[in-house]
């Protein structure tokens, strides 16, 4: 057993509160609840569901998501799907273009082993290369459609057009559809507002799809949409398909999205930090080993789940420290040896931080899962 392993505790009565630390917690309860949630959304609106590995990384995770009825595993990285893929996950999407000659050879002797397998394109050179190194069984290949994200995708319903036909006329490349992921509306806070903007995204995809369709190559798949977006995506009739992720775990800032229209969240917090008080000096806050390196820094503060004083709030104190700040009038305070559990602000970077998963069950720790894909690219 490695120094630091929480091993020794699988399946003891309390175990949660004994962990080394700082731990990356996934509560099995709360995570089997939302896998079911967006399968049952996915069910009532036809779509189907291929949840982005992004956020968990996790083989294990991507299995129970299959088994709920996923139809794979969408990947932002060709080492995640290298990853997934190896494992046996069928329909993996790399949602990212793979461009370069060492990516290129990964992707085509990837997709010589994988069931299912497609990626993404917006580049005519990016495509010629594939095709020239696809010579064995067809690669499948969606075009990436900017929606307004300004980060991959072509611009125009002509360049489409273009790639597509590029694509279909490559001996090894099939065209297999075309992506339009929203990113930059997935954290619109306000229903309303986001939900104006989606039918805009919803439009220019089906626009894009009616000029394909014209040219001879209808889109056999639309992917697309995603945990913010989700219970929208669907109203409009364009997205075949969900690339939602962080529903599986969720995050502090998805906590202050408006999911549904009555403003409710279908998916609870299933990841957490948890975290020992160290330092206990002071009389205004203490000092927990979870800091920089424990936590995401991108987005709101981390908020505390479990174990600290009501009304506590956590700030950065370094790599390996955070502060637990009192709240004025409550006078509970921490001691040296405390355990609390921090809720992330961001679930995708926070997961990467850590080689594993302390999959609880209650307060029994009832596994520990590798992060398959960390750091993986």
């Amino acid at each position: 057993m490695e120094p630091g392993s929480n091993a020794h505790l699988i399946g003891e009565a309390g175990g949660r509160a004994r962990l080394n630390t700082p731990a990356l917690l996934l509560d099995l309860d709360a995570l089997d609840r939302n896998i079911e949630r967006m399968a049952a959304h996915c069910r009532r609106t036809g779509q189907a569901l291929r949840p982005h590995a992004k956020t968990h990384k996790s083989v294990e995770v991507a299995r129970r998501q299959i088994a709920a009825g996923a139809v794979g595993q969408c990947c932002a990285t060709l080492g995640e799907a290298e990853v997934l893929a190896g494992a046996g996950i069928p329909g993996v999407l790399v949602t990212s273009p793979v461009v370069g000659p060492g990516r290129t050879a990964r992707l085509v002797a990837l997709n010589e082993a994988a069931e299912g397998l497609m990626a993404v394109a917006d580049d005519p050179g990016a495509v010629a290369a594939l095709a020239e190194a696809a010579t064995g069984k067809p690669l499948s290949l969606l075009v990436d459609i900017d929606v307004g994200t300004r980060r991959t995708g072509v611009l125009s319903a002509q360049a489409a057009v273009a790639l597509a036909r590029q694509i279909d006329e490559a001996p090894g490349l099939v065209f297999a559809g075309i992506q339009g992921y929203a990113g930059h509306l997935q954290h619109v806070y306000d229903y309303a507002e986001r939900a104006e903007a989606v039918a805009a995204v919803s439009e220019r995809l089906a626009h894009v799809s009616s000029v394909l369709a014209d040219a001879g190559l209808a889109p056999p798949l639309v992917t697309g949409g995603g945990t913010g977006t989700h219970d929208q995506d669907y109203r409009h009739g364009v997205l075949g398909e969900l690339q939602a992720g962080s529903f599986a775990v969720m995050d502090v800032d998805y906590g202050r999205v408006a999911l549904t229209e009555d403003g409710s969240g279908p998916f609870e917090p299933a990841l957490f930090v948890m975290a020992t008080v160290v330092s206990a000096a002071g009389d205004e806050y203490a000092i927990i080993d979870a800091g920089l390196k424990a936590l995401a820094t991108d987005g709101p503060m981390p908020l505390f789940a479990r174990g600290a004083p009501e009304g506590a709030t956590f700030s950065f104190a370094g790599d390996e420290h955070g502060r637990v700040h009192y709240a004025e009038g409550n006078p509970a305070r921490l001691k040296v040896g405390d355990v609390v559990e921090l809720h992330p602000p961001h679930c995708d970077p926070t997961v990467n931080l850590y080689d594993v998963y302390h999959a609880m069950r209650g307060e029994v720790l009832e596994a520990i899962w590798p992060v398959d894909a960390r750091g993986r690219r």
